[in-house]
């Protein structure tokens, strides 16, 4: 096979990570025959401070003519500590999304079992946990109409049932491919918006009769992924509500450093940890790539290379297992390894398997 990878480091420890990530896409290719064409393109703090936007045209170009888009990170704390910047890296990350049409955000939550230790949660609630996080992308309060002066700011949290149609017929459809239970997770209870989410679920619903679908607010949600996370198998939520929930239940496997996502939709996938860009840590070699390096197996596997991306998983267990670790995952009085010595073990354990 052939693939042509737009390639976005973006900022902080991007960069770093990234090349870890292309390391193991080279490999794998290496190992399996396919031929591999990168394109690499500025965005988020990087792009303001060269081209003064966070998501260029011609970034958004490459990223349009690839097959894929592997992307790091953006944000940087000149722009987090300026409440008047008319202008943020996380714009850049929006704008993607947008332009890309990229309404899908799939994350998967999963616990290692050499790492049960390092969970805030107790070994016994996490083990075994294994769910998907999907994410409405591309509607809601991060899209809706806003107004902000000094007295006053709203934003508006809008969806058309076109948007909410479409995202919850990938959640049924992931939950059929899995354990045929989907959670759609909303505040109707308050809420106009997620009284449209739940009416348009519940109309859905009788066409997936082999799916078991529950519905929760956000909030009992949010306490049961701490509570009971192996309750869940598929879970489907609008914007906001995503992106909190995402990143509680990145936690629960110890590290935000470990789990990939992916985004899709309309037009070319985007393929990304969920973490963000660690800038207090940028050209230190202390990132943990593996979030990186497993956006790479979701990739592969995005393109039914399924074998592929089962030896960049296995690859990341075998590391894991013998304790090559970046230090916010290593064992007490383990070798020290850095992003770059990970990185390369992998690269080495996929090229010799």
């Amino acid at each position: 096979m052939k693939l042509k990878i737009a390639v976005l480091p973006g900022d902080g420890i991007g960069p770093e990570i990234m090349k870890q990530g292309v390391a193991v896409m080279d490999a794998v290719c290496k190992k399996f025959g396919h031929e591999v064409e990168y394109k690499e393109a500025i965005c988020g703090a990087d792009a303001i401070d060269k081209v003064g936007d966070p998501f260029p045209e011609e970034t958004f170009n490459t990223c349009k003519e690839a097959d894929a888009v592997l992307f790091a990170a953006v944000g940087d704390p000149k722009f987090d500590n300026d409440p008047t910047a008319k202008v943020r890296p996380e714009q850049g990350l929006l704008a993607m999304r947008k332009k890309l049409g990229l309404f899908a955000n799939i994350r998967p939550v999963q616990t290692f079992k050499c790492l049960l230790h390092k969970s805030p949660l107790r070994a016994e609630l996490v083990e075994g946990a294994d769910f998907i996080c999907i994410r409405e992308l591309t509607g809601g309060m991060y899209f809706g109409e806003k107004y902000q002066d000094n007295d006053k700011a709203y934003d508006t949290n809008y969806y058309t049932r076109p948007e909410v149609e479409r995202i919850l017929k990938v959640g049924f459809e992931y939950a059929r491919k899995r354990n045929h239970h989907l959670t759609v997770v909303d505040k109707a209870n308050v809420l106009a918006s997620s009284r449209l989410w739940r009416q348009i679920a519940k109309e859905m619903e009788p066409q997936y009769p082999d799916v078991k679908t529950d519905y929760m607010f956000v909030d009992n949600a949010s306490m049961r992924m701490i509570q009971e996370p192996t309750f869940f198998d598929v879970m489907v939520t609008e914007n906001t509500f995503g992106d909190i929930l995402t990143d509680e239940g990145s936690c629960i496997s110890g590290s935000m450093g470990l789990l990939p996502s992916a985004s899709t939709g309309e037009s070319t996938p985007v393929f990304e940890p969920v973490h963000g860009s660690w800038p207090q840590a940028k050209g230190q070699n202390l990132a943990n790539p593996l979030a990186q390096i497993l956006s790479v197996a979701m990739l592969l596997e995005h393109f039914d290379l399924k074998e592929e991306g089962s030896l960049v998983r296995k690859a990341v267990d075998a590391s894991l297992d013998a304790n090559v670790r970046t230090p916010e995952i290593q064992v007490e009085g383990g070798e020290k390894y850095g992003t770059k010595e990970v990185g390369e073990w992998i690269v080495n354990y996929i090229l010799n398997a």
